[in-house]
């Protein structure tokens, strides 16, 4: 049971990364805007490109099982500084407050989803898994 726990568990963790990559891809001019708004005017194509690059590679890293540390590291490296900018709910005011923490609370939940991949791996059911245990007939 612990093994489809993980393998299920590496597809609802990896979707949310797919999920906004492909949002980023799709609404890059709004994305971009908002960069603006947030106060990230240095390079915005650059970022924007490193950042789909990284939940691109991380989610699908993740999603197949095939270092999958890796690919927690690499989607660690955009989430954790991402939510502490979008979701500073310490100096926001009253009404936009709550909502930025629930939203913070959330992204913190998922970096500790992110975490567990780091240091459990991936698990019974990956591609690294079955490559390894894959042999050539006919071979010894």
């Amino acid at each position: 049971m612990k093994d489809i726990a993980d393998l299920i568990g590496r597809v609802f963790l990896s979707f949310i990364f797919l999920y906004h990559a492909y949002d980023a891809i799709v609404f890059s001019k709004s994305t971009k805007q908002m960069m603006t708004e947030y106060g990230i005017t240095w390079n915005q194509s650059f970022l924007l490109l490193s950042g789909i690059g990284l939940l691109v590679l991380g989610g699908i890293l993740i999603l197949i099982g095939y270092r999958a540390k890796f690919g927690a590291f690499l989607l660690l490296l955009f989430w954790v500084p991402v939510t502490f900018v979008l979701y500073s709910f310490w100096n926001d005011p009253e009404p936009q407050n709550r909502e930025n923490a629930i939203q913070f609370m959330k992204n913190i939940a998922i970096t500790g989803g992110l975490l567990m991949v780091l240091v459990n791996g991936a698990g019974k059911y990956s591609i690294k898994r079955l490559f390894a245990t894959f042999r050539v007939p006919g071979t010894r």
